[in-house]
C-alpha cells in the first residue's frame, strides 16, 4: 500500500530552518535500512547534500551576529545620547550645586564629540573607547559625573561598548573563517534531492507491500506537520504587519 509523505514548501523555510529540516528527514531516515527499503540511491543523494548545507549553516551563522550587533550599537547610542542629553538638561537648571559638575561634564563632552552616537561601528567604538579611558583617568571627571547621577550610563556605556567590540571582532573572524557559498544554488539542489527521495519512498512503499515503509514515514510526518503548522503561525502573523524576521528560527522541535 502507497504511504504518502506530506509535502512541504521548502521556499518558506529561513536558511537555518531548512538546513535543520533536512538533517532531521536524514536522521529519521538513517534509522532503518535504506537498502533493504530499496532507497538507498535516493538517500544516498540527499545524504551527499548535508556537507553543502553545512556550509550555508555556517555563512547563515555568521549573518546571525549582525542583529544582536545591531542592537547593541542600538543600546549604544541611546545611552550616548541620554548622557549628552540629560547634561544639557541639567546646565538649564538654577542649582548652583550642581553647576560646577556640569561645567566639567560639558568640557569632557566637547572634548571627544558628542556625535559620537552618529559614527559608524568602527569609528564609534574607538571613540568611546578613547573617551571611557580618558573617564577613568580623570578624577574630576568622575567626580562631576557622579555628582550628577551619570555613573550608572557610563558604567553601562562601557559595558555595551566592551560586548560590542568582542561580538564585532568575532564576527569579522567568522567572515574571514567561513567559506562562502551560494546557498541558493545548494538549496535548489538539496530540493530535489529530498522530492527524489519521497518520490521514491512513496514509489517503492506501493510497490514493495510487505516492507514496513509506515512507520518511516509517520515519524517524518508528523514532524513536517510540525514546521507546516509553524509556518501557517508564521504567515498570520506577517498578514497582521508584525516584523517576523525579527522571531527566532523554527526549532524543528516536535510537538
Amino acid at each position: 500500500m502507497e504511504t504518502t509523505i506530506d509535502r512541504l514548501r521548502f521556499s518558506h523555510l529561513w536558511n537555518s530552518e531548512y538546513s535543520k529540516f533536512v538533517n532531521q528527514i536524514v536522521a529519521i531516515f538513517a534509522i532503518y535500512d535504506p537498502e533493504a527499503l530499496h532507497l538507498k540511491k535516493a538517500f544516498g543523494k540527499l545524504l551527499n547534500m548535508l556537507p553543502d548545507l553545512e556550509k550555508v549553516k555556517a555563512q547563515e551563522a555568521g549573518n546571525a551576529l549582525s542583529k544582536p550587533l545591531q542592537e547593541l550599537d542600538n543600546e549604544r547610542d541611546t545611552l550616548l545620547n541620554a548622557i549628552v542629553a540629560q547634561v544639557k538638561a541639567m546646565g538649564k537648571l538654577t542649582m548652583p550645586s550642581i553647576a560646577p559638575h556640569v561645567i566639567v561634564v560639558k568640557r569632557f563632552l566637547d572634548i571627544h564629540g558628542r556625535d559620537i552616537a552618529k559614527a559608524n561601528y568602527n569609528s564609534a567604538t574607538d571613540r568611546t573607547t578613547k573617551m571611557l579611558a580618558d573617564y577613568d583617568a580623570k578624577a574630576d571627571v568622575r567626580n562631576a559625573v557622579a555628582a550628577l547621577n551619570l555613573a550608572i550610563l557610563f558604567d553601562q556605556l562601557s559595558i555595551v561598548n566592551t560586548q560590542f567590540d568582542n561580538l564585532f571582532l568575532q564576527r569579522s573572524h567568522d567572515d574571514v573563517a567561513t567559506e562562502k557559498v551560494d546557498a541558493r544554488a545548494i538549496r535548489t539542489k538539496t530540493d530535489k534531492a529530498l522530492n527524489s527521495f519521497f518520490n521514491g519512498f512513496e514509489f517503492c512503499s506501493d510497490e514493495y507491500d510487505e516492507l514496513d515503509y509506515q512507520t518511516p514515514a509517520l515519524e517524518m510526518n508528523n514532524m513536517i506537520a510540525y514546521y507546516k503548522t509553524q509556518l501557517k503561525a508564521r504567515a498570520t502573523r506577517r498578514s497582521e504587519g508584525k516584523d517576523v524576521s525579527k522571531e527566532d528560527p523554527i526549532d524543528g522541535s516536535p510537538i
